[in-house]
């Protein structure tokens, strides 16, 4: 109760507001937007050919180095997440000289210590989401691996038995939960950043999480490198 009387009503509006265009965003990467399918939709159907290429490589020396390149890139997100952790609790220590630097920011009053430090508790909620997708992920990965090793080799498709179908599909949705949750930690990363702007304000809190959902909408549906992936080659 205390805390929540620290928020004013257009706190809790920019708050509102930030939390339904996070779930809407989640939800649009489901399905489809304006008719479109995302570019995470369509990776995931390429992880799904992924696995059933694999399958037919005797030697895969190619696909352990493109997990272990997919194992690094989650393990480095997942230390950078953990760092910027530290520099949150760190801002605890500094609070009257990030409230002075954000008193020459702000457009209203400024804000005062107890609604600072809610808001970076707020912060410090979000990255350890993200740290938290990024370590399962991470797992996910290395338990793909192992699947990856238990599909037996497919010269071609005449031998493709119940079994090694059934092996490429656990590979496959291993592969792609995986991916899943990895995502789910660079939302939590980007919407951080649109999160910043409540510092400043809760216009400027508004202002930046529409900014970034567009940024975001744009990437997955609208941006050349979904084209590339959903190109079938010709021109």
């Amino acid at each position: 109760m205390a805390q929540s009387m620290l928020l004013s009503s257009a706190d809790l509006a920019a708050l509102g507001f930030f939390l339904a265009v996070w779930a809407a965003y989640a939800l649009a990467l489901r399905g489809t937007l304006f008719g479109r399918v995302s570019l995470t939709s369509a990776m995931n159907a390429q992880r799904a050919a992924w696995m059933q290429v694999m399958a037919r490589r005797e030697l895969r020396m190619i696909d352990t180095g493109i997990m272990l390149g997919l194992q690094q890139g989650t393990a480095f997100f997942a230390s950078s997440a953990l760092l910027a952790l530290g520099g949150c609790f760190a801002l605890f220590g500094a609070s009257d000289q990030v409230i002075g630097v954000l008193s020459d920011l702000t457009l209203g009053a400024t804000p005062s210590r107890e609604l600072f430090e809610v808001k970076v508790i707020g912060l410090i909620l979000l990255l350890a989401h993200a740290f938290f997708k990024f370590g399962w992920s991470y797992r996910l990965f290395n338990y793909c691996s192992i699947l990856i090793g238990a599909v037996p080799t497919m010269r071609d498709e005449a031998e493709q038995s119940e079994e090694t179908d059934r092996a490429v599909r656990r590979a496959a949705e291993m592969n792609i939960l995986a991916g899943k949750h990895f995502n789910a930690g660079l939302r939590a990363i980007f919407f951080s950043i649109g999160y910043l702007g409540w510092f400043v304000g809760p216009p400027a809190f508004a202002l930046s999480t529409l900014v970034l959902f567009a940024v975001l909408i744009r990437r997955q549906f609208f941006s050349a490198a979904r084209r590339a992936v959903l190109s079938d080659g010709a021109g």
